[in-house]
């Protein structure tokens, strides 16, 4: 699809961001709050939803001490659309709390990790494009060897054939109405045994389909992940 042909379309999309952590793992300030390459993660996240003529609203879940107070950066790149809401207890819940102040007239939703900084534009737009009937998952094939492992020896219990499988990553999205029945299916007290929102949707019953992603789109996990990204910057 064309840039013209995107443009001419009503903004009708709604942008979740899970940023509500506290990065324990890498240590310090939250992690979604620390450069890379001389600009804040989370704002790396943010610019490419921000820049999409589909985008109406952004909706971000913040820790509960940012949500009165939320980094100077972040209102303008966004320009007017943006809300912040506070984090709860687990991802999912965050999640749930972000949907719930979107704008009615935001019929896609999309919903990201914050700690996935070098998502491109053009993901963003093949996961809209292929959110308007179903849910949409952008995926990588796995290539590595997998192992299951007994969690108490760390004894290998048998070799995963990893034929037809894909490692999932996120923008991932929905129409509106298939993600909030399946949020109502589900019910709130069980959300947090999923640990992305397609699971959510199969656990309902919906189909969810790929978009092949690129291996770029990682996910800053381990403070190693920060010197990869900062790599990836200067490439």
């Amino acid at each position: 699809m064309s840039q013209t042909s995107r443009t001419s379309s009503q903004p009708d999309v709604g942008v979740l961001l899970a940023a509500a952590g506290s990065g324990q793992r890498v240590g310090g300030e939250p992690k979604q709050f620390r450069e890379i390459g001389g600009v804040p993660m989370l704002l790396r996240a943010l610019r490419p939803f921000a820049q999409h003529p589909r985008v109406r609203q952004l909706v971000i879940a913040l820790p509960t001490a940012f949500v009165s107070s939320p980094p100077a950066w972040l209102e303008p790149v966004a320009s007017g659309r943006l809300r912040i809401v506070a984090g709860c207890a687990t991802r999912a819940e965050s999640v749930l709390a972000a949907l719930n102040e979107l704008e009615p007239d935001c019929r896609i939703v999309l919903i990201h990790d914050a700690a996935r900084p070098f998502v491109s534009y053009e993901t963003v737009d093949r996961v809209i494009e292929s959110s308007k009937e179903a849910a949409a998952v952008p995926c990588v094939r796995v290539t590595d060897t997998l192992k299951r492992v007994h969690e108490d020896s760390y004894r290998v219990v048998e070799t995963v054939s990893r034929e037809g499988l894909w490692r999932a990553q996120t923008p991932q999205g929905f129409p509106r109405d298939l993600l909030e029945d399946a949020y109502q299916r589900i019910g709130a007290d069980a959300i947090s045994q999923f640990t992305d929102e397609a699971a959510l949707c199969e656990a309902a019953g919906y189909p969810v389909q790929i978009v092949p992603d690129s291996d770029r789109n990682i996910k800053i996990t381990n403070p190693d992940d920060f010197t990869v990204a900062e790599a990836l910057v200067r490439t």
